[in-house]
């Protein structure tokens, strides 16, 4: 996909790597609308890219619904939607309480799920269209403390890979965003001092929109900016057995285990 003259939903926009991808979209040519939580810093990014402001809270229905048919409104139909908003945080495994689990699966997996829900209609009708999926590379291998991210971005993963394999022959392209690190508030904190063993390695929001694009040109699903990611899911699959050893032997070094 060229972006020359599309329309793109970016949710999760007024931040990080959906500002990044916001402003990228908007330098390519492409009508941006900006959806976040956050109603003024997402207004911020779209007057200064010439886009739209839409006020979503991507785990309401509702909201994306709205979202959607404003789009619409306003552009006449949606190229493509990148479901970007995610959350983290959530430290622990199955003694996290429901509360907690609930929030990150309506952030994490159900937005993507009412997105497609609410987007796809059009984009059959038109025999065309694009979904952004921002997974994470926790959705090909897995999150070290954190069973609720880990499982979230699997299923986000899944839901992506089921919705290419089911609406690829009508003109529906997917292509999934799962990297490691990403110097954003995610992973450095608000204060962006967070100490994290992803830091190290970790990219600039604005090098990942890049490799976004060159991803959405070439119309790949798995768009990995971190390269050694496609070297650890090769080796997962090759040998889980081993492969869990040595994530066995990560997570003791990265909690002191």
């Amino acid at each position: 996909m060229k972006l020359k003259d599309k329309v793109v939903v970016v949710t999760g926009g007024a931040n990080g790597i959906g500002r990044a991808l916001c402003r990228r979209f908007a330098t390519e040519g492409a009508g941006v609308v900006v959806a976040d939580i956050e109603s003024d810093k997402a207004a911020t990014v779209a007057e200064e890219i010439g886009g739209l402001m839409v006020q979503t809270d991507v785990s309401r229905e509702s909201d994306i619904v709205r979202l959607v048919e404003k789009a619409i409104a306003a552009y006449g139909h949606i190229d493509l939607f990148c479901s970007n908003a995610g959350i983290g945080g959530v430290q622990g495994g199955a003694e996290v309480s429901n509360e907690a689990w609930r929030e990150i699966i309506d952030v994490n997996v159900m937005a993507h799920i009412y997105a497609a829900r609410a987007v796809l209609p059009f984009m059959l009708r038109r025999g065309e269209g694009y979904l952004l999926q921002t997974v994470s590379a926790a959705g090909l291998l897995t999150q070290v403390g954190s069973a609720p991210y880990s499982v979230t971005k699997h299923a986000a993963l899944a839901f992506a890979e089921w919705l290419a394999i089911t609406h690829g022959e009508a003109g529906i392209k997917v292509s999934c965003l799962c990297p490691q690190g990403v110097r954003t508030r995610m992973l450095l904190g608000e204060d962006g001092k967070g100490e994290n063993f992803l830091v190290s390695g970790a990219l600039d929001p604005e090098e990942v929109a890049d490799i976004v694009v060159r991803g959405l040109e070439e119309e790949r699903f798995l768009i990995l900016p971190h390269s050694e990611v496609a070297d650890y899911f090769l080796r997962k699959a090759t040998d889980y057995d081993r492969w869990l050893r040595g994530m066995r032997r990560l997570q003791a070094k990265v909690l002191g285990a």
